[in-house]
This record gives structure tokens, sequence and C-alpha cells, in this order.
């Protein structure tokens, strides 16, 4: 059987939930999930495989109007991944409706010669009635190729977007092992666990100043405990303290859950030890962007 192959970027404003889709067609994570916007930061490559062959979904961060280096840093990645893929997932939220994120992005959209489909998510939390008026009105500014809603949380219709996705894809070869599911180092992945773990547990209080370093891996013994030592770096000493917490006790409940991810991720025993360090201005240095991760010369 001939096999087919390709990639497919998705697209959307922050908080739309493109990690949530990345995770459900997958079936395991590999993508940070937060209530809040701009929680991806690169982009972050799902390999799913079957017997169809192979499509490489890219998640990209959200397209917002930039604060900072790292916010340009994140748009930048996000519209040049529009121009090295062969399907473009405009993925919008039907509770929410049209903003003036969305039509930002369409604008953009205009330009590409590549199939745009329009993802509709979160439809469970909708009437269906009100389906056809929110496709309508995003059918008004640009001719998608294909229409899809879908309910990323629920996997409602999800195997129908993968179908749709792979009608689309031409006979290519298969760019990973049939078991990878993502390119990125488990580096990478782990201090993305932990980044998950502060967004979820300090709100509001500390957002988006966050970055984390992991230091040191160390697998002394086979099957012994994998050793990891990561630092959470922020703007402030007053996020610092939020973060480390009365007599270290948020410290401590954010090292507990991400150390069960990390311990999903490597099938093995993990010793966490964390430490929180404050760089001032972080976000507008390119020494730390670099450091950290977001190398802007890549794009």
């Amino acid at each position: 059987m001939t096999k087919k192959s390709g990639f497919a970027a998705l697209i959307g404003r922050p908080n739309v939930g493109k990690s949530t889709l990345l995770n459900e067609m997958l079936g395991q994570k590999i993508a940070i999930m937060s209530d809040k916007p701009q929680t991806t930061r690169n982009r972050i490559q799902g390999v799913y495989t079957e017997e169809r062959g192979q499509v490489v979904f890219i998640d990209t961060p959200g397209i917002h109007k930039p604060k900072h280096r790292l916010g340009d840093f994140m748009t930048k990645v996000a519209q040049t991944t529009l121009r090295e893929v062969d399907v473009v997932l405009f993925l919008v939220d039907a509770k929410e409706g049209r903003g003036r994120g969305d039509d930002f992005i369409i604008e953009r959209l205009k330009n590409l010669e590549t199939p745009v489909f329009l993802v509709v998510n979160k439809i469970d939390e909708i009437h269906p009635d009100k389906l056809f008026e929110i496709i309508d009105d995003y059918r008004k500014l640009f001719d998608f190729t294909e229409v899809i809603p879908i309910s990323a949380l629920k996997g409602n219709n999800i195997s129908t977007l993968i179908e749709q996705v792979f009608k689309y894809m031409e006979e290519g070869p298969q760019y990973y092992p049939e078991d990878q599911v993502t390119d990125h180092p488990e580096r990478f992945l782990m201090s993305e666990m932990i980044r998950e773990k502060v967004l979820h547990l300090t709100h509001e209080e500390v957002p988006h100043s966050i970055a984390v370093d992991i230091e040191q891996i160390n697998r002394r013994k086979e099957n012994a405990a994998v050793h990891v030592g990561a630092v959470i770096i922020v703007e402030r000493s007053s996020q610092k303290g939020i973060i480390i917490g009365k007599q270290g006790k948020m410290l401590k409940e954010i090292g507990r859950k991400a150390r069960e991810d990390i311990e999903a991720l490597l099938g093995s025993k993990v010793f966490l030890e964390l430490w929180v360090k404050v760089e001032k201005d972080w976000r507008n240095k390119g020494k730390y962007l670099k450091e950290f991760g977001y190398r802007e010369d890549e794009y």
C-alpha cells in the first residue's frame, strides 16, 4: 500500500485549544495545556502515524500582538510555520465567537496557496443551532477548503479531521519511526511539564514571565531513579516568593505534580529538584531567550 505523508500546522488565537487538540490526536500528552493564553512558545511537532501514512502536526504559539521580544519570537514562529506545511488548520473558539485576533490571522491566511481548514473547536459548549451562524460568519471572510466542527476536549469528530487532513497529503516518505510521537528531546518536554504546573498552580499571580531551564539529568544506574535538576526563572523577587510559597509548600506541590508527568514520560522513577532564580526582564534579552531555547535566528 502506498503511504502518504506531510505536515499540518495548527494555528489560531491564544487559548483556542491547539495543544489540547494535538494531545488528543496523538493519544498522549506532548504539548502543555493551560487556561492562560500564550502557553505554547515554541513549535511543538507531534507525529501521527497509522496505516495510511504519517502526518507531522505542528502546534504553533497563538498569534497575538507582541509586547516584548519573546512575544515577537512567538508570532514569528507561528507565521513562518504557515509557509512550510501542506495543510493549515485554523482553530477557532465556538464559544467566544470571531474576534480581532481571528481577523488578524485571516488576513495573513489570504497570502497562502496552501489548503486552509476552518476547525471550530469547543462545540460541546454551545447550542448546535448556533454552529451554522459561526461557520457562515467565518466563511464570509475566507474561502476555507474544509470546515470541521470538533471538541478537542471531548474527542468529538477528531477522526473525521484526521481523515480530511490525509486527503490533502501526497505520497511521501515516513519522516519518523512509527513509535515516535514528537521531535523534541526529553529535556524540552520536561521543562514544559514543569512550566505547565507553575501556570496551573500560581494562577494570575505569575503570568508568562517564567521560563524553566533543565540544568541536569543524571541516570546513575540502569533501573535506578533519574535525577533531574531544574531552575524556574522569574522576572521579579515577588514572583520568586509566590512560586516558593509559605514554607516552600508551593514549590513542593509544583515538583510533585511535574514529577508525576516526567515519570510517565521517562517510564522510570524520578527524583526532581527545583530552584527559583530571578533574572530581571529576561523576555527582552537575547542572551536569555537563546539560553532558554527561544532561538530568534532560526526563524
